[in-house]
């Protein structure tokens, strides 16, 4: 005779076996979610900062111009890597642009003219907030145990700190 009991006990075991990785299927939502905003505010920012980079101006055009091509390379390169990690683990990521609109906390500018000092300081915030952002999907991985995860957050807030940092610099002046 089939109880709930062990029918709930067979559940578990069959979806065990089925699971993709060790992530437990409770986080692997939870987890999905978190990196696809992530993934979101990634190529939100990805964007602003290509706008910026070719629409800069003024007497330090050059090392401005070569400093967000770094930045937007160093972003574009994160984003395949967010969208495998949902895949991995068994979840789904963004499908559209429409999508990625919605769900992003990277706010657009798409002035017609904005100072480079205001550039930097804007693309400055964006990236301490990016960095903060990574931070609570890292706590998240953290208590799933998802180690993948959380490793390579660990280098995308250490290179989100620099890019922040090199911003705060220039912006100084």
């Amino acid at each position: 005779m089939i109880t709930e009991k062990n029918q709930e006990v067979e559940l578990r075991r069959l979806a065990i076996h089925t699971q993709r990785t060790d992530v437990a299927p409770e986080f692997v939502k939870k987890i999905s979610i978190a990196l696809s905003v992530l993934l979101a505010d990634v190529f939100a920012l990805y964007i602003k900062t290509k706008n910026f980079h070719w629409h800069m101006s003024g007497p330090h055009f050059r090392d401005y111009h070569l400093l967000l091509d770094d930045h937007g390379d160093q972003l574009f390169a994160m984003t395949d890597d967010i969208a495998e990690r949902v895949r991995k683990i068994g979840g789904t990521t963004l499908r559209s642009i429409g999508q990625m609109s919605r769900i992003t906390r990277i706010a657009d500018n798409d002035a017609d003219y904005v100072t480079p000092k205001d550039m930097l300081s804007e693309l400055w915030e964006d990236n301490k907030a990016l960095v903060l952002y990574m931070k609570s999907v890292h706590g998240l991985c953290d208590e799933a145990g998802d180690v993948a995860s959380a490793s390579v957050i660990e280098n995308w807030i250490d290179e989100g700190q620099r890019r922040a940092w090199f911003l705060y610099e220039m912006s100084r002046s």
